[in-house]
């Protein structure tokens, strides 16, 4: 993994050190736009509606459109006069009980590395989050943007999770649930003995994105019987050897030569490693529990 992010937590009086990591990848099979008469790749061109003319990504600035139709322009030196946190630094606000904070607020998750010779600070208040049962909230600055988010221990490494600010979350208002009855106690006592028959432990490798795994094998198979529209990369010129690299091995056989081992009683030639076995596919559960799938639509770090 590589930091994207290096700071510290500040903790009351204590400052502790840390690199920011993305706790999360996007497995996702990822495609591009091509034109279906020719394959050639669509290019996307940034062209002011004004002169008519493409306009590099520098000479672009942002603009904000009132509910009127005012149109305000703001260029990077307006937005740095906005206020912000410490952009390296983590403050701590305060400490809450974790099952205060709603699921639905959670948005990103990073992993907090120390980033000092002694990491005592960092696993002192790992420590102490485990030991207290508490999540912490903090302030977290990135990419000029900043975010509340929830400090907490998993496996005994510091996880920083930003929070949605309370207005991104909709507020939920259904009328066709107002007049809606009551559930009767013998349908919640059948419902409750289906739950119990269908109640386990959680485990995320039960688990598999099917969809995804399908899609590489259409892939993968349009590839190996050349069907279709496949487009086989273009060869590489073949490297030519280096001269400083030539002359090397030249002054290591001469080496050789002079220590009065040829190259026959060098030393015995390693076999050639096994081909490793393809994966088997963990067990899959049934789909009922096919459902809990992650192929819902991502967001970027």
């Amino acid at each position: 993994m590589r930091s994207i992010w290096k700071g510290s937590i500040a903790f009351g009086l204590v400052n502790v050190p840390v690199k920011v990591y993305t706790a999360t990848e996007d497995h996702d099979i990822r495609f591009h736009q091509v034109h279906a008469e020719d394959g050639g790749r669509i290019k996307y061109d940034r062209v002011c509606q004004v002169c008519g003319k493409s306009v590099q990504y520098s000479d672009i600035d942002k603009a904000y459109v009132s509910p009127d139709g005012d149109q305000v322009v703001l260029t990077d030196t307006d937005f740095s006069k906005l206020p912000a946190a410490e952009k390296h630094e983590i403050p701590v606000l305060e400490f809450v009980p974790s099952d205060q904070i709603d699921p639905v607020l959670f948005d990103k998750s990073y992993y907090l590395e120390p980033d000092s010779a002694t990491p005592k600070a960092y696993q002192l208040l790992a420590a102490t989050l485990e030991r207290i049962d508490k999540t912490a909230l903090v302030h977290f600055t990135l990419r000029q943007k900043t975010r509340l988010a929830a400090l907490r221990v998993r496996e005994g490494v510091l996880v920083l999770q930003t929070l949605l600010w309370p207005d991104e979350v909709r507020a939920v208002d259904f009328p066709s649930l107002e007049d809606a009855p009551a559930p009767r106690p013998q349908e919640l006592k059948m419902a409750e003995t289906l739950v119990e028959s269908m109640s386990g432990d959680f485990d995320p490798g039960d688990y598999t994105d099917e969809y995804q795994i399908e899609l590489q094998k259409l892939l993968d198979e349009a590839i190996a019987s050349g069907s279709g529209k496949v487009e086989s990369a273009a060869a590489e010129p073949a490297e030519q050897a280096d001269a400083e690299v030539v002359d090397l091995v030249a002054a290591l056989q001469r080496s050789l030569a002079a220590s009065g081992r040829g190259e026959g009683e060098s030393a015995p030639k390693k076999k050639p490693a096994k081909k490793a076995a393809a994966k088997k596919s963990a067990p899959r559960k049934s789909a009922s529990k096919s459902t809990a799938s992650k192929s819902q639509t991502r967001k970027g770090a």
